[in-house]
């Protein structure tokens, strides 16, 4: 009997042998990594902080300036879906389309005009009659339109690229009835948004 069980421990100490082997090259690794992991100082937090604010403005940056941008209105030619004081979003990535509006600068000025007219398509305004390629405007607008004062002569053919407006409000014709058309590669946009800021 004693010689079995001499034999069992025998047999048994050569198999617990590699497992106890491993159990140390576990925790030699474990001991290793511990002492390779070194405190983060206060200089590395500082300069990660302030690479992720660099990195946050460089996308700000490039998304006003290739995507869309925010502009204000600051008079009522747009009035009266954009009064003044609104703030409106805009997008650059899109073809301009009848209907939209174009936000853009004359003058040193943000101008919002209707587009009324692309490449190609011939505008003429009779009385207060607009038509385009002679076609009568649909315009959901109050205010009547005359070509009295302009700088432009009609029937007027918009050239490529351009766009031609006109302020919502068209009594005041600082438009493309003074401007003459609006290249597009010269506007901030399309307004896609309006955030009113005033008698809300």
């Amino acid at each position: 009997m004693e010689n079995n069980t001499a034999q069992e421990a025998v047999s048994s100490s050569p198999g617990d042998a590699p497992a106890e082997a491993a159990a140390e090259t576990d925790a030699a690794k474990n001991s290793k990594s511990k002492k390779k992991k070194k405190k983060r100082s206060a200089a590395y937090y500082a300069v990660t902080f302030f690479i992720k604010i660099g990195l946050t403005v460089l996308a700000v940056w490039v998304l006003l300036t290739y995507v869309g941008g925010i502009s204000m209105c600051h008079d009522n030619s747009a009035y009266p879906m954009i009064k003044d004081g609104d703030l409106i979003l805009t997008y650059r990535l899109d073809d301009y389309r009848q209907g939209d509006v174009a936000v853009y600068k004359r003058d040193d000025t943000v101008h919002f005009g209707r587009v009324i007219a692309c490449s190609g398509d011939t505008v003429d305004i009779n009385g207060d009659y607009v038509t385009v390629n002679g076609y009568g405007l649909y315009e959901d607008t109050v205010y009547p339109t005359s070509a009295e004062g302009a700088a432009v002569s009609f029937p007027y053919t918009v050239p490529e690229n351009s766009i031609f407006v006109l302020n919502d409000y068209r009594s005041n014709i600082n438009d493309s009835r003074t401007y003459g058309a609006i290249p597009a590669d010269e506007t901030e946009g399309k307004a896609v948004f309006v955030m009113r800021r005033r008698g809300i």
